[in-house]
């Protein structure tokens, strides 16, 4: 997965993996605005927002969900997974159905017409995708989201829907 050349199969002490992670941050920032700007660009096609988009992803991986579940699984405050999912709904692409579980929180359910609309988009999305190309191997896949989960769950527990952390001061030695 490296370009450096230092390819190895021990793991990387935390001195040498803390600056690593860098180098795949520094390429997810731009990458993720990039693929935000080609769906929001994709948007005049299926006529989604990227925010509506990911909130139908969701429901067609996972099926019904409340929407502070969606907020903690996409990391994104519940106010803002609300707002997409009143706007889903009001385009009659998801419905609210009664929880079993928590009678104060809906469940949100794609209707036929979201099913269709993220279907759509998903083909769309894989179409281009198939154009990467080059020699990337099922491994090389495997890889890169296993360094993204473990990077992922080291920021589990910021909280998206709390006030922004206040400034670190660094303290001088």
């Amino acid at each position: 997965m490296s370009d450096s050349g230092n390819d190895t199969a021990e793991p990387l002490p935390p001195d040498a993996l803390g600056p690593r992670l860098m180098e795949v941050f520094d390429l997810v920032g731009p990458l993720y605005r990039r693929v935000q700007r080609a769906v929001e660009q994709g948007e005049a096609v299926e006529g989604l927002s990227v925010g509506v988009r990911a909130v139908l992803d969701l429901l067609r991986k996972h099926g019904p969900m409340t929407v502070p579940q969606m907020g903690r699984a996409q990391a994104i405050s519940r106010q803002f997974v609300q707002r997409m999912v009143n706007d889903a709904a009001a385009r009659g692409l998801v419905e609210s159905i009664p929880n079993p579980a928590h009678r104060r929180s809906s469940l949100i359910r794609l209707t036929e017409g979201g099913r269709a609309a993220i279907t759509a988009v998903v083909a769309r999305e894989h179409a281009v995708l198939r154009e990467v190309g080059g020699d990337l191997t099922d491994a090389d896949l495997r890889a890169c989201v296993r360094v993204l989960t473990r990077m992922l769950t080291l920021f589990d527990t910021v909280d998206v829907d709390g006030p922004p952390p206040r400034p670190v001061r660094a303290t001088p030695p």
